[in-house]
C-alpha cells in the first residue's frame, strides 16, 4: 500500500534539508529487493521522514515518461496513478485556450497540480485556479507550481463553487475502498452532481475510458460532447465537454510521441464521413487505435484511409495498405477457429511464438496459446474474429506499426 503523506512530510520535503535528503535517497536503489536494507539507512539519516522519501523517489521514477520534469515533483504512487499524462494535459490546455481565449480556468479537483502545470504553460489563457479538499495535496501542488504566474490555489469542495472562472475542469476519483469503480454515483465527486452544479458554465470532466457516454445521453439527458484520447497506443481517458455546441458529438484524439518531446496529433470526429465500401478481405488487417474504437468512429476512420470492414459489427478493418501510425497484420492464411485446424496450420507455418488478437468471439488468448503447443521457430500473429455468424482465423505476419 502506498504511503500517505501528512503536512509535516510536505513541509520537510520542500525545505532545503528535505531537498538534500531527497538527493541522498535518489542515490539508493530503492527497489522491492533492496528496501529492507535501504529503509533503515534512510531512517538513520532522515527519521521520521524516511517513508516519505522512499515514496517520493520511487513515484518520481515511475513518473518518467508520463509527467514532465518528474524528478522535481512532489507526488505519491496514488496521485501519480490519478494524474493525466503531460502530453494529454498539454493538448487539452491548448484546446481550451483555442476555444476560450483569455479564459480563467478552474481545476476543482487539482490534487498535486499536474493538470494546472499544463494549463499555466498554455498560451492565451487568462489565469488558472486550483482547488482541492486535501490540504496535503494542495501543499504538494503549491510546490509543484512554484514560480508559475497567474496561478491561485484554494482549499474547497468541488461541489461548492468558489470562483467565477470561465471554464471548469474536474477529474472525479474512480477508486473506493473496494477498488476501482465505474458507477457514476460512486465517483468522487459524483458525475451527475458535478454536471448539475456547473450547469451553464463550460465544464470539462475527465472520466474512465470505459464511460458509457450513450447511457449518459439517453438515460440522463446529458448534453455533452465526448472526446476519447489515446497516447502511444493506449487509451487514457474519455472527456466530457459541456456547453460545447461548436464541438462534434464525438471525437477521437490520437496522440503519438515522435521524439524530442514532440507529439503528433491525429483527430477524427463524428462530423467526418463514414461512407465505406462493402465488407471484404484484402491484404492487410488494420487494428484501429483504441480511441477510434471507443468513440464509435471506426467507419469514419475507414473512410479517411480508404479501408473497409471485415464485418459491419466488428472493429477490425482491411485494406491494401496500412495508414501511418496504425498497426497492421499482413494475411498469410485464413481458416476456421477450431483448435485442431489452428494447430495444423500453425505447425505448417513453423510457428513458434504467437500474438493472438480477438474481437467478436469468446476466446481466451492465453488459454488458446497453451493448448496450441507451438514448437516451431517463426513468429506470427493470429487474428480471431467473426464474419457474419462464422468465426474466422487469420494467420498473419507479426504486427507492424507503419
Amino acid at each position: 500500500m502506498a504511503y500517505e503523506f501528512d503536512v509535516d512530510d510536505v513541509t520537510f520535503l520542500t525545505s532545503q534539508r528535505g531537498a538534500d535528503a531527497l538527493a541522498d535517497a535518489a542515490r539508493l536503489p530503492l527497489t522491492d529487493a533492496s528496501l529492507l536494507k535501504d529503509v533503515p539507512t534512510l531512517r538513520g539519516r532522515h527519521a521520521p521522514h524516511e517513508a516519505a522519501l522512499v515514496e517520493t523517489v520511487r513515484a518520481r521514477r515511475r513518473a518518467v515518461g508520463k509527467l514532465e520534469d518528474a524528478d522535481e515533483l512532489l507526488l505519491s504512487d496514488t496521485s501519480l496513478q490519478q494524474s493525466t499524462p503531460s502530453a494529454v494535459a498539454a493538448h487539452r490546455a491548448a484546446d481550451i485556450a483555442g476555444r476560450h481565449p483569455g479564459a480563467v480556468v478552474h481545476d476543482v479537483t487539482c490534487s498535486i497540480g499536474s493538470e494546472m502545470l499544463a494549463l499555466s504553460a498554455a498560451d492565451g489563457l487568462g489565469g488558472v485556479v486550483g482547488s482541492d479538499l486535501d490540504p496535503v495535496r494542495l501543499a504538494m501542488a503549491a510546490h509543484n507550481l512554484r514560480g508559475r504566474s497567474g496561478v491561485q490555489l484554494v482549499r474547497a469542495d468541488a461541489l461548492a463553487p468558489c470562483s467565477q472562472a470561465d471554464v471548469v475542469i474536474a477529474d472525479p476519483g474512480r477508486r473506493t475502498a473496494r477498488g476501482r469503480t465505474f458507477r457514476l454515483d460512486e465517483l468522487d465527486p459524483p458525475l451527475l452532481e458535478l454536471l448539475s452544479v456547473y450547469a451553464g458554465r463550460p465544464l470539462v470532466v475527465k472520466c474512465s475510458p470505459g464511460l458509457d457516454y450513450r447511457m449518459l445521453r439517453d438515460r440522463f439527458g446529458v448534453d455533452a460532447a465526448i472526446q476519447v484520447t489515446s497516447l502511444d497506443g493506449g487509451v487514457r481517458e474519455a472527456c466530457l465537454w459541456t456547453e460545447a455546441d461548436d464541438l462534434p458529438e464525438r471525437r477521437a484524439t490520437v496522440l503519438r510521441t515522435v521524439g524530442d518531446g514532440a507529439v503528433h496529433v491525429d483527430e477524427l470526429t463524428s462530423d467526418d464521413s463514414d461512407e465505406v465500401d462493402d465488407p471484404g478481405v484484402d491484404d492487410w488487417i488494420v487494428d484501429p487505435d483504441g480511441a477510434v474504437v471507443r468513440a464509435g468512429l471506426v467507419r469514419h476512420y475507414a473512410h479517411r484511409h480508404r479501408l473497409r470492414q471485415l464485418d459491419p459489427q466488428i472493429a477490425y478493418l482491411t485494406g491494401d495498405t496500412v495508414p501511418a501510425g496504425a498497426r497492421g497484420f499482413r494475411i498469410v492464411d485464413r481458416l476456421g477457429v477450431t483448435e485442431r485446424a489452428l494447430r495444423s496450420v500453425l505447425a505448417a507455418h513453423d510457428c513458434g511464438s504467437l500474438e493472438i488478437l480477438v474481437r467478436g468471439l469468446d476466446i481466451d488468448p492465453d488459454r488458446l496459446r497453451r493448448k496450441l503447443k507451438l514448437k516451431g521457430s517463426t513468429p506470427l500473429a493470429l487474428v480471431l474474429t467473426r464474419i457474419g455468424r462464422n468465426g474466422v482465423a487469420f494467420v498473419c505476419e507479426p504486427g507492424v506499426r507503419h
